[in-house]
């Protein structure tokens, strides 16, 4: 048994059981979905760049939507399909730290985006008057900088108190790290309260984030009952965005209760589904729902696909 985790080099990740053969076909369905989300959101992201008049405040948040949607594959997808073709499944200790960093900050840079993409429907809507000279560029990089940054300080201190524990177990029973589970290794009796502390703080702060959401839509919902012009602009812009934000809440808190109160004696494979939905489902979908809803996205991509075909030919 052991007793300090300065003795902990390695952590066994079984959320893998399927036979080799199974294995194989798994591995390309992963790698093909994981090369999907990469080009579809790095079309978005250059599509956003390479276009000056789509540099609006709108399409820059969601360019830097896709970019943490980047960040979050980077995280899960290079090391699942690795174990996929590996007989043993491990993580290093620093490196089981660093996965479980990379996935709380993702999950939470991703509502804070959301809060601040909200806001910025709410003044463009129901101020428009005063939209960009409140949505400036100071204003903006204000909050592109609040949306990315305040995530690392806030999971970092969750981090930085899980990598002080003493861990009794090295056996996590899913497909990647995640900092809930590390501190459920802790010895027992474990002085832990200072992390559940400081977790439900965070947990508290992007709930006030999604209050925040509800009260931005609830006012945009007022104002575009009586106004057509304002109707369309609502299921235009804001439409996308809350598709996002629906798909988002359902799969996270899905895997959330299932780390808090699901059953030991599910299928691995549906532990392993409830788990990773929320690092597939949300990184396909929103790149299509923006990009197709997103009149001028849409006209943008299909212009470059039309222009390559008509040099093809």
């Amino acid at each position: 048994m052991i007793h300090n985790s300065s003795h902990v080099r390695l952590f066994f990740l079984s959320g893998i059981n399927e036979g080799m053969n199974l294995r194989v076909v798994l591995f390309s369905v992963t790698l093909l979905c994981y090369c999907f989300i990469v080009v579809v959101n790095v079309a978005l992201i250059m599509t956003i760049i390479l276009d000056k008049n789509l540099h609006e405040p709108m399409y820059i948040l969601l360019c830097t939507f896709c970019m943490n949607g980047l960040y979050g594959t980077t995280g899960f997808y290079p090391k699942l399909l690795w174990d996929l073709l590996s007989p043993v499944h491990v993580i290093s200790y620093s490196g089981c730290l660093v996965q479980a960093f990379v996935m709380y900050s993702f999950a939470c840079r991703d509502m804070s985006i959301l809060a601040v993409m909200s806001y910025d429907r709410y003044v463009a809507i129901c101020r428009p008057l005063v939209y960009h000279s409140v949505m400036s560029k100071k204003k903006l990089l204000i909050l592109v900088s609040f949306s990315w940054f305040t995530p690392f300080y806030v999971v970092g201190t969750n981090m930085i108190l899980t990598s002080r524990l003493n861990l009794c177990n090295t056996y996590i029973a899913r497909l990647f790290c995640v900092n809930w589970v590390i501190v459920k290794l802790a010895c027992f009796p474990a002085d832990t309260v200072v992390n559940n502390i400081v977790a439900s703080i965070t947990i508290i702060v992007y709930v006030f984030h999604g209050f925040f959401i509800v009260w931005s839509y609830v006012y945009i919902i007022k104002t575009c009952v009586n106004s057509l012009e304002n109707r369309a602009k609502f299921m235009q812009t804001c439409v996308p965005h809350l598709t996002s934000l629906l798909i988002f809440l359902v799969t996270i808190l899905l895997d959330i209760m299932h780390i808090r109160y699901g059953s030991q004696y599910l299928p691995q494979a549906l532990k392993n589904f409830i788990a990773i939905e929320y690092l597939v489902i949300p990184l396909i979908m929103n790149p299509l729902i923006y990009g197709f809803k997103l009149n001028k996205i849409r006209r943008r991509i299909f212009g470059a696909i039309n222009l390559k075909i008509n040099l093809l030919r």
